[in-house]
């Protein structure tokens, strides 16, 4: 009796495909703001996260893209004419 060995094909993803997951306290360091704030943004829902059993993990494009959305543009500022 002769056993074969059945080969699998495992493809390893590459870095472009699996997406660069931070924990809470690196979030917070990238947004420049203390962990809680983010654990309110995740509690929330005001972010999107991935939850891995116990463990919180917020995707670094999730995080640009929440810094984006929350820019303020610069109001036009029209300055008065001096009448005499």
């Amino acid at each position: 009796m002769s056993i074969t060995a059945k080969s699998t094909h495992v493809s390893i993803p590459t870095s472009n495909d699996v997406p660069e997951l931070l924990d809470v306290a690196a979030a917070a360091h990238l947004l420049g703001t203390p962990p809680r704030f983010v654990r309110r943004l995740i509690a929330e829902r005001r972010i999107r996260f991935y939850k891995l059993g116990r463990y919180v993990r917020i995707d670094r494009t999730d995080v640009e893209a929440f810094i984006a959305a929350s820019r303020v543009e610069a109001a036009l500022v029209r300055r008065r004419s001096r009448r005499v």
